[in-house]
């Protein structure tokens, strides 16, 4: 009787460890480059190429399953935040918190350093919030109104708000990119954003210099009064009763941050004083304030004597309707899509064929941090997402930081220098789409003022080349790696 022969598993040689990813970056360059096509499931064919490499090395399906599997795994914290991200966002708009950053936000721009303050203020909204976009069509909407009256170029405004937000989806800890960074990297959360104070701070030194210089130069001596700006703020006020308990969220966000806690506990408690401010101080029903906690609060929500839902303009729904824990589950979708290629890819040892042969011409920690900044610069181009910019990129070199003795904050912190803040300013990305379609900007146009935008991967790089700001693994930590 024959015995059944047994399959062994392979090393895939180098062309079939670069079949994936050439058919990954063709793919998703013109499906969502060129044509703008869903990004899942483009991935999802990337995946079965992977897979079909995979079974051509040896690997079954149970192998990538598994693998496929443990990748979710170790990012289902983060994605536990995305989904209390979501929660928080509705509860703050029921609550009045967010809005009440809007009423008073607008009327303390001083026109004279217009492009500084719209930096500033989109940074602190977007480090509170941990959203670039909401902080956009929120503060930033009603900064580049306050632009076109002052007639201060709309496209510098627009970078500054894009900039300026950015700098909060890098460094809040409720941020979905900031909590994916080191869960692809390896490293730690707290450790991470403190380790890209390092980029983040002289990027935003060049920003606000850049900044400060275009607006000295506007000639604005006074704040007009456009019309549009004082119906948001006279429908705000309206809408909401003004309390200085309803920073109250906000505050526990921030200790939580400073003092370290969990995460999600944190996120979630916040929600609920949110939730109970909204009840007692909007008189918002208890119903819409669960309804805000899962599909997003609107604007018919609220129940203010002589609001009327029906009269309010477009620009204030804008920025008070959305959140809810439902608008993050097509990025829950996008990052288990990520997973299976990677996991895929994992499996079959294609990504450590890769690393060897990179390995085999980098030198340097420079020369790997470059080439990191390459892998991220080359996935927001061809795929437009922040979250493949740091997943796919992530998985690539994660062992080669560890091999050179290099702590995962620096690998952590060059997948956002170079992939978070990048794909705001690439034309096709949905990121650039967005915003272009809230602002009214072209990206193109507002790319050379979006200043931390394309800064921060020059310093790691030098970093990289000059030993500054670079974290080595102490001799506790290699062994524990081994």
């Amino acid at each position: 009787m024959k015995e059944k022969k047994v399959r062994q598993k392979r090393k895939p040689t180098l062309l079939e460890a670069l079949i994936p990813i050439i058919a990954m970056l063709a793919i998703l360059f013109y499906g969502k480059g060129l044509k703008g096509w869903a990004t899942e499931p483009l991935l999802i064919v990337v995946a079965a190429i992977a897979a079909l490499v995979a079974v051509r090395v040896g690997c079954t399906w149970d192998e990538m399953l598994n693998e496929i599997s443990n990748k979710i795994a170790k990012g289902m914290p983060a994605i536990l935040i995305l989904i209390s991200v979501g929660a928080l966002i509705g509860t703050w708009k029921a609550s009045g918190t967010i809005p009440m950053m809007i009423y008073y936000g607008i009327q303390i721009v001083n026109p004279k350093f217009l492009l500084v303050t719209a930096f500033l203020i989109c940074a602190l909204v977007s480090i509170v919030t941990g959203t670039s976009w909401g902080s956009v069509g929120t503060m930033g909407v009603a900064l580049m109104g306050i632009a076109s009256g002052l007639n201060v170029s709309l496209p510098a405004t627009a970078g500054a708000v894009i900039a300026g937000s950015y700098f909060g989806d890098k460094l809040s800890p409720l941020s979905d990119t900031t909590n994916l960074a080191p869960i692809a990297a390896g490293s730690e959360l707290y450790s991470h954003i403190k380790h890209m104070l390092w980029t983040t701070i002289p990027a935003t030194v060049v920003s606000l210099l850049v900044y400060a210089i275009v607006g000295s130069g506007t000639g604005v001596a006074a704040v007009p009064n456009p019309e549009t700006v004082e119906t948001m703020l006279t429908t705000l006020d309206t809408m909401y009763s003004w309390n200085i308990l309803l920073l109250l969220p906000a505050v526990i966000i921030l200790a939580g941050s400073v003092l370290k806690l969990p995460t999600i506990p944190v996120m979630l408690g916040s929600s609920a004083v949110a939730g109970v401010m909204a009840f007692a101080f909007q008189h918002i029903s208890l119903a819409n304030i669960l309804a805000s906690t899962v599909g997003g609060f609107d604007v018919s929500m609220v129940s203010a004597e002589g609001f009327d839902p029906s009269a309010v303009i477009w620009e204030v729904t804008r920025l008070i309707n959305g959140g809810g824990m439902t608008s993050i589950m097509s990025t829950t979708l996008l990052v288990f899509c990520a997973f299976c290629f990677a996991g895929i890819m994992s499996c079959a040892g294609c990504l450590d064929v890769v690393l060897e042969n990179l390995l085999s011409v980098v030198k340097s920690t420079g020369g790997l941090i470059a080439s990191t900044v390459v892998a991220c610069l080359t996935m927001a181009l061809t795929t437009g997402n922040s979250y493949l910019s740091i997943l796919i990129p992530g998985e690539m070199f994660r062992d080669a930081y560890k091999k050179r003795g290099l702590a995962a904050v620096n690998l952590s912190r060059t997948l956002e220098d170079a992939g978070t803040v990048v794909v705001p300013i690439v034309p096709w990305s949905a990121a650039g789409a967005y915003m272009t379609a809230t602002l009214g900007v072209e990206t193109l146009d507002y790319l050379p003022w979006a200043v931390l935008c394309y800064i921060g991967f020059l310093f790691a790089i030098l970093y990289g080349f000059t030993g500054i700001g670079i974290k080595k693994l102490t001799p506790e930590e290699m062994a524990k790696e081994d």
